[in-house]
């Protein structure tokens, strides 16, 4: 497997891929290992990964380093990933006791009744490439935190930082065969859902998702998966200061290249102040620096993949034939690495590929609305259920449209966020359970309930 820099399209490393008979090797060791890491003590297990957080601290600028040459993430985004990783860890290594511990229910009467959290076993974490270190540790930090044991499958876009978290979670003191990583692309995936695995936690887009939970579901296991999104924002009439909202806007639209799961992919403005949000909007984005992501101040470096850019140039292509007017960018930059111009489409509607199917890229469209009532009808016309936000002066009647919405987080005068402390979960194709919160916790236990008599 050839690892390729986006930015400069040259091969860094060559991997031998995992093959069915080493999967199956790495799962059997994890199967036997399980038993004894489920008995160290809780407070042990939430060491081993606070000494893991303090590794990600301390070797943060090799870390970002790596991840920025193999994604293409500007290397001071690589460095706010770890931060924000190194957060959710301290969420969890805070609340994994309360939520873990035995809870007494009846403490008085001739029967007694208490539930006890017991680890799913050995769980299969097929994670992400855009966001490897975020979306990793809402799964396998409260997965070993439980005592679980991991077969993680890095997107083989994001193989090496994979290698770097299980080198560290080892260092660390995770045993070797409670985190196994597993190398490869489509056909390792495939081997590992063939095991007799206790639980598939998937981060990943939908098409694929679908497929895997099709596989598993015979199997009668928890299944969760974080899949991807069209996440609409309205800017209402009333909003206080225009450039701000313009600019924070434009970074929830662009942030990572677009290649976010909770970007913003679809703006609506009323049309009372719709000419004067585009303009500023507009200026926004023509202050991006495109260039290498390695340096200093590039806010828009190359997307991972080589193959979305077809799709963003179709999705281009697409709306101006349908009548879009083009305002930036719309094609793939010239020379080497899989750069797309910085693009914005405004004259949309829901007839153009741009309003409906994800883009995942740094590329958004912009549509004009008369009222609140044909923007909730507008953001609520998607297959995707993932974040929703609105810019207003008015909280009352911000919560009033984001409540009629029916996805898993809505924003009120913020987006493109994720919190530890809230659940993180989609609805429709947007995904399948929740991670992060008390929820996230529990999604890797199963309660048993205890009835003590005598």
């Amino acid at each position: 497997m050839k690892i390729i820099n986006p930015a400069t399209e040259e091969v860094i490393r060559e991997l031998d891929e995992d093959t069915a008979q080493s999967i199956r090797e790495k799962y059997m060791m994890a199967r036997e290992g399980q038993r004894n890491w489920c008995r160290v003590p809780l407070e042990e297990r939430i060491r081993c990964i606070e000494r893991f957080s303090a590794l990600l601290d301390s070797q943060k600028d090799r870390l970002a380093q790596v991840l920025t040459t193999e994604v293409g993430k500007p290397l001071g985004q690589s460095g706010n990933e770890i931060n924000g990783a190194r957060h959710r860890i301290g969420f969890f290594m805070e609340n994994s006791t309360k939520w873990l511990s035995e809870e007494w229910m009846i403490t008085e009467g001739g029967t007694k009744e208490k539930i006890t959290y017991e680890p799913l076993g050995v769980i299969a974490n097929i994670s992400a490439w855009n966001y490897p270190y975020l979306v990793g540790v809402n799964v396998f930090i409260p997965a070993l935190i439980a005592g679980n044991a991991v077969l993680y499958k890095p997107s083989e876009y994001a193989t090496l930082t994979g290698m770097e978290i299980e080198k560290l979670l080892i260092e660390a003191g995770v045993p070797n065969y409670c985190f196994q990583t597993i190398v490869g692309g489509k056909e390792a995936g495939q081997n590992l859902l063939e095991l007799p695995l206790d639980g598939y936690f998937f981060t990943g887009s939908y098409q694929t998702g679908l497929a895997i939970a099709q596989k598993v579901a015979p199997k009668l296991v928890p299944f969760q998966m974080e899949l991807g999104g069209k996440d609409p924002l309205y800017v209402m009439d009333d909003v206080d200061n225009l450039s701000q909202v313009a600019a924070a806007v434009a970074d929830g639209a662009f942030y990572n290249n677009g290649q976010s799961c909770c970007a913003v992919e679809r703006v609506y403005v009323n049309e009372k102040i719709y000419d004067a949000f585009v303009e500023e909007f507009l200026a926004e984005v023509q202050r991006f620096k495109v260039g290498s992501p390695t340096e200093s101040g590039t806010y828009i470096g190359p997307i991972a993949r080589r193959e979305q850019l077809n799709v963003l140039a179709a999705q281009v292509h697409d709306a101006v034939a349908k009548g879009a007017r083009l305002l930036a960018g719309g094609k793939k930059s010239e020379g080497q690495g899989y750069y797309f111009e910085p693009t914005v489409l405004v004259d949309v509607d829901h007839t153009m590929r741009i309003m409906k199917e994800e883009s995942f890229g740094p590329i958004i469209g912009i549509q004009k609305v008369t009222n609140d009532e044909e923007a909730i009808r507008l953001m609520d016309d998607t297959e995707y259920g993932l974040t929703a936000a609105v810019y207003s002066k008015s909280r009352e009647r911000a919560e009033k449209l984001l409540s009629q919405l029916n996805t898993g987080s809505v924003y009120w005068n913020c987006c493109d966020r994720v919190s530890p402390y809230l659940p993180w979960s989609g609805r429709r194709n947007s995904g399948l359970g929740a991670t992060l919160s008390y929820a996230g916790i529990r999604a890797f236990v199963h309660p048993k309930g205890y009835h003590l008599r005598g």
